[in-house]
């Protein structure tokens, strides 16, 4: 490691002092080799508890032996989630026979939508997640998800009624360890060992990406304070998926704050770029670049990577990047295009979809009914344009022509999947859109924008810090025009 910065200094003091400690770090400065650092410096017993297994893989090869590395499901599939290998192991079936087996058998309706056994069997197994992702001992109302057009909340509570049976029939069901009617995943048994009140036998933990923590693993980690020295590291601004259970633990958590600001992965000019971000995501730090790190941020013709704000966007970069003769890569492959071009020709042929996104659409009109003229649908507009275009065929011939990251010109992911990865050079996607205009003129007689969200800032700032020597803003070029270069 090199020399500690002042601030990974003063971690390591306060560590050291015993103090519970909540630790933001930026993009790119170092959070692992801090975190390396305070377990080298004490003989005591630790768990460093990672987001996934390739962060714990690594962090293992450097971090102390006195340190366990796991994610938090490889600790509860040691502790219960063993008992139920051979149904993790069991065939994937489709959401449809599940619900079969679990007595769903007919429609039902809700205000004016009828909503097919298909669609009822996939929101409760929907459900069945939430309520794992979630603190709650018990399934209730809130873990059943919204459907588009049931947006009135007597809707909804008529939807609960429905699924909420079935859900609690499910979740019976996957209490037997040799077999049932529901695919068992990895969430399950997390779920039921948070469940138990599990008790870590360490000195210390860390949690790593805190900021993207589930209630579940959050509720686990802080029942251990009585005994252990509690460490949270992570990064507010990059707390991204909140859509599916995750919150930001960190900004009510009970310890001592602390910053890491200096990042090691790009220098000051993009370091400026990333605190416009920081700035409108009301975030509790600014970045420093460093020096000696040639950045630039400007168009560019052949990035290594283009990073799109949705999977429609994706679809969109890979169609033009296929179609100007570059090898291109989509990280963790095409599947979810494909979903959504299958869903598509669905639709086109007169059939109904169980795809979440479109399955209350009876028909390719109706969708583009509703993308053209319901401000909600506004966000399935470019993927109307690029069917209607293009062909679900199309789609589906692009996917298999997607190469592997190793030989391809360019590589195009989602800034969600994009986290905690970095390239050379970056794109943005064209599929950030700018806020809104409000009524309000300014002085010049143009109209006043909407402020940025901080949920669109914090996504904006995590796809702009992954590039580490160029930058081509792209897609969010627009925000030359509402903020200064340093926000």
């Amino acid at each position: 490691m090199h020399t500690p910065t002042d601030e990974q200094a003063h971690a390591a003091d306060a560590f050291r002092g015993g103090h519970h400690l909540v630790l933001q770090a930026g993009a790119g400065t170092g959070k692992t080799s801090t975190l390396g650092l305070l377990a080298a410096d004490t003989p005591r017993r630790g768990r460093y508890l990672a987001f996934n297994k390739d962060i714990a893989r690594d962090a293992s090869a450097r971090f102390p032996r006195t340190v366990t590395c796991k994610t938090a499901h490889a600790t509860a599939y040691a502790a219960l989630g063993h008992r139920y290998r051979s149904r993790l192991n069991s065939p994937r079936q489709s959401a449809w026979r599940t619900g079969q087996a679990l007595g769903i058998t007919r429609p039902v309706r809700i205000s004016d939508q009828e909503i097919s056994s298909r669609t009822l069997s996939h929101t409760v197994l929907r459900t069945v997640s939430r309520y794992c992702h979630s603190a709650d001992r018990t399934l209730a109302r809130h873990h059943v998800p919204p459907l588009r057009g049931l947006n009135t909340a007597d809707a909804h509570t008529e939807l609960a009624q429905q699924v909420l049976p079935f859900a609690r029939k499910a979740w019976n069901d996957l209490q037997n360890p040799d077999h049932g009617a529901v695919r068992f995943e990895h969430d399950h048994y997390l779920k039921m060992w948070a469940l138990t009140e599990p008790r870590t036998e360490a000195d210390f933990l860390l949690l790593d990406e805190a900021q993207d923590t589930n209630p579940v693993l959050e509720e686990v980690f802080t029942a251990q304070r009585a005994h252990a020295q509690l460490v949270m590291v992570g990064d507010s601004a990059q707390a991204i998926y909140g859509w599916r259970g995750a919150q930001d633990v960190m900004t009510g958590f009970d310890a001592t704050p602390l910053t890491l600001t200096r990042s090691f992965r790009f220098g000051p000019l993009l370091a400026a770029e990333a605190n416009r971000w920081l700035a409108l995501a009301e975030a509790p730090i600014r970045l420093t670049g460093t020096e000696a790190i040639a950045t630039e941020v400007g168009p560019m013709q052949r990035p290594d990577a283009v990073l799109c704000r949705t999977n429609i966007g994706a679809m969109t970069e890979v169609m033009q990047l296929l179609a100007a003769g570059h090898r291109v890569a989509l990280t963790r492959g095409g599947s979810q295009l494909a979903s959504l071009a299958l869903a598509a020709r669905d639709l086109k042929d007169g059939r109904r979809t169980s795809h979440p996104e479109l399955v209350l659409f009876a028909s390719w009109g109706e969708l583009q009914d509703y993308a053209a003229h319901d401000p909600a649908g506004r966000d399935l507009q470019p993927f109307v344009d690029l069917i209607d275009t293009h062909g679900p065929d199309a789609i589906l011939s692009a996917v298999d022509q997607l190469t592997d990251e190793a030989h391809a010109d360019v590589t195009v992911s989602t800034a969600h999947t994009a986290k905690g990865r970095e390239w050379r050079t970056v794109r943005i996607g064209n599929d950030f859109p700018p806020p809104r205009d409000t009524d309000q003129l300014d002085s010049q007689g143009r109209p006043i924008p909407e402020p940025v969200s901080d949920t669109a800032a914090r996504l904006a700032y995590v796809a702009v810090t992954r590039a580490r020597h160029h930058l081509d803003l792209g897609g969010l070029s627009w925000i030359n025009d509402q903020l200064s270069p340093t926000g």
